[in-house]
């Protein structure tokens, strides 16, 4: 199985030995900049642009939270769309230290893909960049996706490589990597397991809170911030820095949830979790957004 973090070197090698590679590029701001635009302004030669609210998420309820895991025939639709089919090794970056393609990542990895994230993103590339939005409706009709006048394809896909013929299959989600708002209340309650808050410290600590019901925390989770798995480049801190930290907040010695604003940083905690050796965890895919949507739910503050 392809490591779940891959260097620059890594990507170039892969671009000779990988039977089928797409790359793909999955910027997203949570101000509301407009990643697609940011992708037309320069990106990975060959990346395909995902929209991660359209492709990877069901739309946002309040019983749901903003980012719900995609029904699996709506991902497998994308995902060919894409062209990412069953055979395919796909590497994913932002600018956000991965934070952000973890979350493709991770969704691709737990239904048995080979996906990677690539370590310090785009900044960490060390050639030219492609400039323009290279998709087509014609291109976005021959993957299977209806397509706008702009081109753009309605499931989020987007690039000149998206016709490529692709076949993704659709699987459930499955059991053994999730954890529901009950599982996860319930585990951060008795300690049966380690709630691990992916968030930046002010926000666990309920001091800042720009777009969920409330602030605050699970009551009994802990704070590990994602953003702290990585340097001021973006890149992984070393493996043994990474175990040492999540061994400290008490990895390894109870299964651990994870949890962050809407599901998508926290995919960066269990694909660490992978990389760096210890027992693999489950996402709670509602996140803070879906238990601060319920009123009936306790919440804490303070660090």
């Amino acid at each position: 199985m392809l490591a779940p973090f891959v260097s620059v070197a890594d990507l170039r090698s892969l671009c000779d030995t990988a039977r089928h590679l797409v790359v793909v590029d999955s910027r997203w701001y949570l101000d509301g900049r407009g990643a697609r635009d940011v992708y037309a302004h320069g990106h990975l030669p060959g990346a395909r642009f995902v929209d991660l609210d359209a492709a990877l998420a069901a739309p946002p309820t309040l019983t749901q939270g903003r980012h719900p895991l995609p029904a699996p025939a709506d991902f497998a639709r994308a995902m060919t769309a894409l062209g990412i089919g069953d055979d395919s090794t796909v590497v994913v970056y932002d600018d956000a230290g991965g934070v952000i393609a973890a979350r493709l990542v991770w969704m691709l990895r737990t239904l048995g893909l080979e996906a990677a994230v690539l370590d310090g993103g785009i900044a960490a590339w060390d050639g030219p960049l492609e400039h323009g939005d290279a998709s087509t409706v014609e291109a976005a009709r021959a993957a299977g996706a209806d397509g706008d006048a702009s081109g753009t394809a309605t499931d989020g896909a987007s690039g000149s490589e998206a016709a490529a013929a692709a076949s993704f299959t659709e699987r459930p989600w499955p059991d053994a990597a999730l954890a529901s708002i009950d599982d996860t209340q319930q585990a951060a309650a008795d300690g049966s397991a380690l709630v691990l808050d992916a968030r930046t410290a002010d926000r666990f600590a309920g001091d800042a809170e720009p777009v969920d019901a409330r602030a605050g925390h699970i009551p009994g989770a802990a704070n590990l911030s994602v953003r702290d798995h990585v340097d001021g480049e973006g890149r992984l801190l070393p493996v043994d820095e990474l175990r040492a930290r999540l061994e400290h907040a008490g990895a390894g010695e109870r299964p651990v949830i994870s949890y962050c604003g809407s599901g998508v940083t926290a995919c960066h905690t269990l694909l660490v979790l992978e990389h760096v050796g210890l027992p693999a965890g489950r996402l709670f895919p509602g996140s803070w957004s879906q238990y601060a949507g319920d009123a009936s739910r306790p919440v804490a503050t303070g660090a």
